[in-house]
């Protein structure tokens, strides 16, 4: 079941990928725009359970589908070719996010990358359009540079959590940075020029319009997978109503009270639903049990939210649009993510 779940999602993807390039040398459409978008963004969401090991366990899966094999080497341009390397990613976000939620080691910790807007004297419309700015470019000007800096160029090995020194968008023209060499060479150039060179460039024998029309299709549509990504996963630990914590877990019991207190679910439970939030709507049973096949959060969801209600601790779950209007307020300066320290029980307090 897990195998054919994973295999429509993927044919899914493609399919939508497929309509949007038969389209998208006619004229800039929203129906191009919205199809190649969710055909990047399901290569994303793959790439997310794969890379967390989530298919590695099940019998008779092809390698491919393995997070040794899948985006490994050369096959990250076929797996999942994005401004991320999937190595830095991987660590980025399956070890240094997990195990530090809502800690200030946390690398995904948005809240603390939006301090300096919260804390601006602008006008508030201002903050919004920076929001929103960030948002439509969050994959390569947040990502991208965090991808990079967790690994070491020279060994090619992670960095130690607390030996990390973040490259951040504003440094990207420091050239003298070996990081800031190996981040265009490895991820801004190759990933612009296939996607909004050479793609558009085989419309050529089409017409130069035609080929134009591309191009605005494919910027247009990187705008909007920004934008949902960012839509799907910052909402996710954010908002006034989840903690940051000012201590590491010390237990087991601890640990599991910060992944379900530090992260929110979605609506969920129909394919296309889960399909639209990429399973991310499954977020507390995602960080308990990260190394689950995307189809089973579904069956775990209503058993870890019946424990957490019948051991007092508080489960969050909501729309995705009420939890961006929070996550919003808080990143714009109107609410605060308060920092607490984790019960000493295990428990909500």
């Amino acid at each position: 079941s897990d195998i054919l779940h994973l295999r429509w999602v993927e044919r899914t993807g493609w399919l939508l990928k497929l309509i949007g390039y038969l389209t998208a040398w006619v004229f800039p459409n929203p129906l191009s725009i919205l199809c190649l978008s969710f055909g990047q963004g399901t290569r994303w969401a793959m790439a997310h359970h794969i890379l967390h090991k989530g298919y590695d366990r099940i019998a008779g899966i092809p390698d491919r589908y393995t997070s040794r094999v899948f985006a490994r080497g050369w096959r990250r341009f076929i797996d999942w070719f994005d401004w991320m390397i999937p190595a830095g990613w991987a660590y980025e976000h399956n070890i240094l996010h997990h195990c530090y939620t809502g800690e200030d080691t946390d690398p995904d910790l948005v809240v603390r990358e939006t301090e300096w807007v919260q804390e601006a004297d602008y006008h508030p419309a201002i903050k919004y359009i920076i929001l929103l700015f960030m948002a439509a470019t969050w994959r390569f000007t947040f990502y991208a540079p965090n991808t990079v800096s967790v690994i070491d160029a020279k060994a090619g090995k992670p960095v130690a959590a607390k030996d990390i020194s973040y490259v951040v968008f504003s440094q990207v023209f420091n050239f003298g940075d070996p990081r800031v060499r190996r981040l265009w060479v490895t991820s801004y150039l190759p990933y612009a020029l296939w996607h909004f060179g050479l793609i558009p460039a085989l419309f050529l024998s089409v017409g130069t319009q035609a080929a134009v029309f591309v191009l605005c299709n494919k910027l247009l549509a990187e705008i909007l997978v920004n934008i949902h990504a960012f839509a799907i996963v910052v909402p996710n630990h954010t908002g006034d109503d989840v903690p940051r914590f000012s201590s590491h877990p010390r237990n087991r019991d601890q640990y599991y009270a910060a992944q379900v207190l530090g992260s929110v679910d979605y609506h969920c439970g129909t394919a296309w639903l889960d399909y639209s939030q990429m399973w991310l709507n499954y977020q507390i049973e995602h960080h308990l049990f990260p190394d689950l096949p995307m189809r089973a959060y579904r069956d775990v969801q209503p058993k870890v939210k019946a424990l957490c209600e019948r051991y007092g601790l508080a489960y969050v779950q909501e729309s995705v649009w009420t939890r961006l209007r929070k996550m919003t307020d808080v990143c714009v300066g109107n609410t605060q993510q308060v920092e607490c320290s984790l019960p000493a029980s295990g428990r909500s307090e």
